[in-house]
């Protein structure tokens, strides 16, 4: 049986789309603007989220003289030959396999180097993309969510049960990484209550300087009483999912920066696909199967160019306590900026486009070689 064909996405002018087929046991679908033979500069995605996140800032970085790639990541979108099934192998979605993504697709556009930026869970996939192959990634930024460098040997055993804490609250919660993890939280989501559209308009107001109670601080450390200070949406109510967290802060109509048919885009491919497959990424780091292999690179550093850049409404900046100030002294050997773009949350690149424009492209002219 053939794939089903798909309707052209509503895209800006000047952003085409494609499939790139044989990308480690992929058929990767990606937007792209300016001319190939450019340098080439990668825009990787987080959750949940697509290729067409990058949308608003894609046309000006290629217009700066840039080839502009964003992928619809395994797991995600129009991209295929990934597997959602809970009970199948978890293997395919660690960061090494995600690394390896980003290095086949940049084999088959035909370039040997790139800078690469990366937002929310997509974050961590180009901080490791520079961990690991810094011949290939020469500079990288990472948005929303900063790296604090591999696991140390041994870290993981020494932390204790957070989780039965966070449980045994006066008023119980849970860590939304953690619910992401489980059998339930796909269905929750694609099949919430409310509806597709309005769940997903719900998390994404939830997440931006559109709800006001977004006022950020740093946590004291990592517990339960620090953790519980943050947003449901991180820390969530013990009893509820993710959609019955949302539905309690559904805002009353569309948000600027997010229109409904805009929005349409997310739901129609989140409806078509399920959540299952970004979730696949979280149950890897929360299992800690992989952790093993991430020690290899314990004490690593990243010696390239890079830039932290967020929403100042954004929760993410704090979520892990202590992990801006080890990414700032430590993770990263050459940090050019960590700023926070005010009226934005988490979704900065769409919240505040041109802002984050601006700060990439000071970072790329600063870029010798």
């Amino acid at each position: 049986m053939s794939d089903p064909v798909l309707p052209p996405l509503p895209l800006p002018p000047g952003i085409r789309s494609r499939m790139m087929p044989g990308i480690n046991g992929l058929d990767m679908h990606v937007l792209e603007a300016g001319e190939p033979g450019r340098p080439l500069l990668l825009l990787l995605h987080g959750f949940p989220e697509l290729a067409y996140s990058w949308r608003k800032v894609m046309l000006p970085l290629a217009e700066a003289g840039w080839h502009v790639v964003a992928p619809d990541q395994r797991g995600y979108g129009r991209t295929t030959g990934w597997s959602d099934a809970y009970d199948g192998d978890l293997g395919p979605f660690r960061l090494f396999n995600l690394v390896r993504d980003m290095l086949g697709l940049l084999h088959a556009l035909g370039h040997t180097q790139c800078v690469v930026i990366g937002h929310d869970f997509g974050s961590p996939v180009a901080s490791w993309c520079a961990l690991v192959r810094p011949d290939v990634f020469r500079a990288v930024g990472m948005m929303s969510s900063p790296f604090a460098g591999p696991p140390r040997i041994g870290a993981a055993a020494a932390k204790g049960d957070v989780h039965a804490d966070l449980a045994a609250l006066a008023r119980p919660r849970k860590h939304y990484q953690w619910y992401y993890s489980t059998r339930e939280a796909n269905a929750n989501m694609q099949y919430a209550a409310q509806g597709l559209p309005a769940f997903l308009r719900a998390y994404y107001h939830h997440k931006s300087a559109d709800w006001a109670d977004n006022k950020p601080y740093k946590l004291g450390g990592w517990t339960a009483t620090e953790l519980a200070k943050m947003p449901t949406y991180y820390v969530m109510d013990l009893a509820e999912g993710m959609a019955e967290t949302v539905a309690h802060e559904m805002p009353k109509g569309e948000a600027p920066w997010l229109t409904d048919a805009e929005l349409a885009v997310y739901s129609g491919e989140y409806g078509r696909t399920g959540f299952q497959g970004g979730l696949q990424w979280y149950r890897c780091g929360t299992t800690g199967v992989f952790n093993p292999e991430l020690e290899l690179f314990s004490g690593r550093t990243i010696d390239q160019p890079s830039f932290f850049l967020a929403g100042a409404s954004d929760w993410g900046i704090y979520q892990r306590p202590g992990a801006v100030e080890t990414m700032n002294g430590t993770a990263c050997t050459d940090m050019r900026f960590c700023e926070f773009i005010p009226g934005a949350g988490h979704w900065v690149q769409q919240e505040q486009p041109e802002a984050v424009v601006g700060k990439i492209l000071g970072f790329l002219g600063g870029l010798t070689g």
